[in-house]
């Protein structure tokens, strides 16, 4: 057994350093562990009440025709509603210069039509797993929001969630493809 002086005046075995490191680290990561859990979120208007259904998948879902609900009629098309969507380079959540431009023209026609509302669907493409893509589309889909707050759209009028790879507008294994895929739809409701 080595002994290793312990700093303050006496001596500890090398086993006890290490015990004692591996208990400090299991202790942080065990309290990590707990501060990522999600507490209950509180309900009330605007934070996923009842009168805007919560939905485990991002902040709030309204009435309107989401993607959800075109996939399901088998109608999805994309794109389809007064907004346009904007979409996002591989991996990544930063908006494009030339979608910077659509989301101003986005943010006029929500200036023209303040009693609507709109929800930002992040999507992305068919790579990765299930849990990375819904994290991806989440970053997606508070990206466009974010930037349509800092154009003056008020940040109640506008909802998040994430649908991950779940719902393509396009199912081809290409780049072509993929591209199409990764993006921010806009579903407008009153």
């Amino acid at each position: 057994m080595i002994r290793v002086q312990s700093g303050h005046g006496g001596y500890l075995s090398r086993a006890s350093v290490l015990l004692g490191t591996a208990l400090t680290i299991l202790a942080a990561t065990s309290l990590l562990g707990l501060a990522g859990c999600s507490s209950k979120k509180k309900t009330g208007p605007g934070l996923g009440g009842a009168e805007t259904g919560a939905s485990p998948l991002g902040e709030q879902t309204m009435a309107g025709k989401s993607t959800l609900e075109q996939f399901q009629k088998g109608t999805l098309a994309g794109g389809s509603g007064p907004l346009t969507d904007i979409h996002f380079d591989y991996n990544d959540f930063t908006i494009r210069a030339q979608d910077g431009e659509i989301l101003k023209t986005n943010a006029a026609w929500l200036s023209e039509h303040a009693n609507d509302r709109v929800q930002v669907e992040g999507h992305c493409d068919e790579r990765g797993s299930e849990d990375y893509n819904i994290a991806l589309g989440a970053k997606r889909a508070q990206a466009a929001k974010d930037y349509l707050v800092t154009l003056g759209i008020a940040g109640n009028r506008i909802s998040t969630i994430s649908y991950g790879k779940e719902l393509p507008v396009c199912t081809d294994h290409q780049e072509s493809c993929w591209s199409r895929n990764r993006r921010a739809h806009f579903v407008v409701s009153e």
